[in-house]
C-alpha cells in the first residue's frame, strides 16, 4: 500500500462479515422474516461517509423492501458503470448460528456469505477505491432487494434510474460464479394447472370423474416432453402435485405446478402454450378432462453479448483476475438478474466470488476469491474506461 491507499483485501473481508451479521432473510420466502431494511441502512450510512449520493427505492405496496442506489462523485467525464448485487438471502432452516460469520482459513461461513454478501462487499469496496482514485466517469452501486423471490428490487431500481439521470453504459453483476465469466443463463417459467373432476363413491367410479387419474396423465405427458427438451438443454417438470381429499371418494380437484427451463433463443412466456398443448392432447384422448392453466411468472434466458461493452468489460475482468480466473466459462443452469438489466438496454457481465453451500445450511464464501475479485474489479473498470477513451 502507498499514498494512504486502503487495504482492499482486508476491507472487503471486514465488510462481508458485517453484512453476514445482518439478518436480511427475504420475507417473500419466509413470512415475517427481517427483510432488507437493516442491511440497506448499513450500506447507505457507509457509502454516505465515503462521499456517495444515496437514494432508497421501494416497490409500490412494499415500503418495507428497500433497495439502494449510490452514485459516486462525478469527476472527469466518462462512461457510467453500474455495480450490482442483491442483499436479501434465503431462509436459515437447519443453521445453528446463521448471522455470526466464522472464518477458518480462506472460508467464511454464514447465511448469505457466498450468495451474495461477499460479492456485494467486493463491489462496495471496489467502488470506493475507484472514487478515491478519481477514475473517469460515474460509478453507481445498485444494491437490490428480493432477488431470491420476485426481483422487485431490480425492477424498481431500473424504473428509477432515468429520473436520477443515470444512463448506464454497462453493468457488472457479482453473483457467485467462482470468478468464472458467465456466458449464458437459463430462463424459467412457472405454470399452474388446475384439474376438475366430479366426486363419486369409489365403488361406483362410472358416476364420477377422477381428477387424480387426469393428474397422472399430466405427469406422464410433462415427463415425456421434458425428455424431448433435455436434448437441447431445456427442461419441463412437475414440482408440486396435489389431489384427493379422502379414501373412497373420487377426487374432485387436482393441482400441479409445472416448471419450464429455457435456453437462449427460447421464449419463456411460451411455456403456457406448451402446457396447454399437452392438455389439449389429453382432452382429445379423454373428453372428461377439464383443466385450466395459467402462467405465474416467466423470466427470459440470457447470453453474454458477443460484442460491445459487456464483452470488453468481461475481457478486462478476466485479464485483471489473471490466474484466479477459471479457464472455462460458466453456462449457468439457473437464472440471475442479468436479463432484466439487458432488457433495459444495459449490457451486463456476470462474475463474482464463489464458495459453497448456497441455499444450504453450510454456506461459505471463498475469501481468496473475494480478495482477487475486489482488486480485479478496480483494475477492470479502470482498464475498460481507459479503453473507451482511446
Amino acid at each position: 500500500m502507498t499514498d494512504g491507499a486502503p487495504d482492499l483485501a482486508a476491507e472487503a473481508v471486514r465488510l462481508a462479515a458485517a453484512l453476514v451479521a445482518v439478518d436480511s432473510v427475504n420475507p417473500g420466502l419466509v413470512p415475517g422474516a427481517a427483510g432488507e431494511a437493516a442491511v440497506v441502512e448499513h450500506l447507505r450510512a457507509r457509502l454516505v461517509a465515503s462521499g456517495f449520493e444515496t437514494s432508497v427505492h421501494t416497490p409500490p405496496g412494499h415500503l418495507d423492501r428497500p433497495s439502494l442506489v449510490s452514485v459516486g462523485p462525478e469527476g472527469v467525464p466518462g462512461p457510467t458503470v453500474v455495480l450490482t448485487g442483491h442483499v436479501d438471502t434465503v431462509g436459515v432452516a437447519g443453521m445453528d448460528d446463521p448471522f455470526t460469520p466464522h472464518t477458518d482459513g480462506d472460508r467464511m461461513t454464514g447465511r448469505g456469505a457466498a450468495d451474495m454478501k461477499g460479492g456485494v462487499a467486493g463491489l462496495v469496496v471496489a467502488a470506493e477505491e475507484l472514487v478515491r482514485r478519481g477514475t473517469p466517469g460515474r460509478v453507481v452501486l445498485a444494491l437490490v432487494a428480493d432477488e431470491e423471490d420476485a426481483s422487485l428490487g431490480t425492477e424498481t431500481v431500473l424504473a428509477a434510474l432515468p429520473a436520477l439521470g443515470i444512463h448506464p453504459d454497462v453493468a457488472l453483476l457479482a453473483e457467485p460464479t467462482g470468478l468464472s465469466r458467465t456466458t449464458s443463463l437459463r430462463g424459467y417459467a412457472v405454470v399452474e394447472v388446475d384439474l376438475a373432476g366430479r366426486a363419486a363413491h369409489s365403488s361406483q367410479p362410472a358416476e364420477g370423474v377422477n381428477a387424480v387419474a387426469h393428474l397422472g396423465r399430466l405427469l406422464a405427458a410433462v415427463e415425456a416432453r421434458g425428455d424431448e427438451l433435455a436434448t437441447s438443454g431445456g427442461s419441463l417438470m412437475v414440482t408440486v402435485a396435489r389431489a384427493g381429499e379422502s379414501p373412497f371418494v373420487l377426487a374432485q380437484h387436482a393441482h400441479a405446478v409445472v416448471e419450464r427451463r429455457t435456453v437462449p433463443g427460447e421464449d419463456s412466456g411460451a411455456a403456457l402454450a406448451e402446457v396447454e398443448a399437452l392438455l389439449a392432447r389429453m382432452r382429445e384422448a379423454d373428453p372428461t378432462v377439464d383443466a385450466r392453466a395459467r402462467l405465474v411468472v416467466a423470466r427470459e434466458p440470457w447470453r453474454l453479448d458477443g460484442t460491445g461493452a459487456a464483452t470488453a468489460l468481461a475481457d478486462a475482468l478476466d485479464a485483471a483476475l489473471g490466474d484466479a480466473s477459471p479457464p472455462d466459462p460458466l453456462d449457468a443452469p439457473y437464472w440471475m438478474e442479468a436479463p432484466l438489466w439487458q432488457a433495459a438496454g444495459v449490457p451486463t457481465v456476470v462474475c463474482g466470488p464463489g464458495g459453497g453451500g448456497l441455499h444450504a445450511a453450510d454456506e461459505w464464501l471463498d475469501l481468496a476469491q473475494l480478495l482477487a475479485f475486489t482488486e480485479a474489479v478496480v483494475g477492470a473498470v479502470e482498464g475498460w474506461v481507459a479503453h473507451r477513451a482511446d
